[in-house]
């Protein structure tokens, strides 16, 4: 395993695959906006920081790139992909569809171990929001979509929303950090883990697609603003 070391910042190796806890590792402060959209990722020093060689961070770098998190810019090098208000509106369109989707098959095929999973990865949820960590919150909300998802018992559409929640995470991470969006997501999810255990697939289509049109216009606006923000600077540099 690797871990952050709270005084120096690097990894520290513990055991187990190296490759996938330096994907972690960089995901997390890809997430967390320590490494903010279009900074550049220099090899020599996340080997330093991970205490890896350039082998494992060359591999962690084309995995985050296929999550869409990273772009390999020819001559230039791994940067933090910038996501442009235009794909933004395009993965949460899709996202929306097939995310109610799940939902709806989930309260329609769920049994009554999914049902409770489901209970509890909300109560984590719950918890996360409360503690105000960023990361710890995308780790909770994750945790809740795989139970909704193993509950909906569709192989296809549960790869396709992993891959659509993959390349939304650093939208969903703009997205909790506006004040006020953390407790209206909390009182979407309650309303469709309500309508999961109902078994009201209509209910808990609605509701999810509600939800993600509510978190989606929330990054885009955010979005924007950052945007507008890094214009400025650049104006005034």
């Amino acid at each position: 395993m690797i871990m952050a070391s709270a005084s120096t910042n690097r990894a520290v190796a513990l055991a187990a695959p190296l490759r996938k806890q330096v994907i972690q590792l960089l995901r997390e402060a890809i997430l967390s906006f320590e490494y903010k959209p279009g900074d550049r990722l220099v090899e020599r020093d996340l080997c330093e920081r991970c205490g890896v060689s350039r082998t494992v961070i060359r591999e962690a770098l084309r995995h985050l790139e296929a999550e869409g998190l990273v772009d390999i810019v020819p001559n230039h090098g791994p940067v933090v992909v910038r996501i442009t208000p235009e794909d933004a509106e395009a993965l949460y369109e899709v996202r929306e569809v097939v995310e109610a989707l799940v939902a709806r098959r989930c309260a329609e095929n769920a049994t009554s171990q999914d049902r409770a999973r489901l209970r509890r990865a909300l109560k984590k949820v719950d918890s996360a929001y409360q503690g105000g960590e960023l990361r710890a919150e995308l780790s909770a909300k994750d945790d809740f979509y795989d139970a909704l998802i193993a509950g909906a018992g569709n192989p296809v559409a549960a790869s396709v929303l992993t891959t659509l929640h993959a390349r939304t995470q650093m939208l969903r991470g703009l997205s909790l950090q506006v004040p006020g969006r953390a407790d209206e997501s909390l009182t979407e999810l309650n309303a469709l883990v309500d309508a999961v255990e109902r078994g009201d697939g209509e209910a808990a289509h609605a509701i999810a697609a509600d939800h993600v049109r509510r978190a989606g216009q929330t990054a885009l606006d955010e979005l924007a603003a950052t945007e507008d923000a890094a214009q400025v600077g650049d104006a005034s540099a």
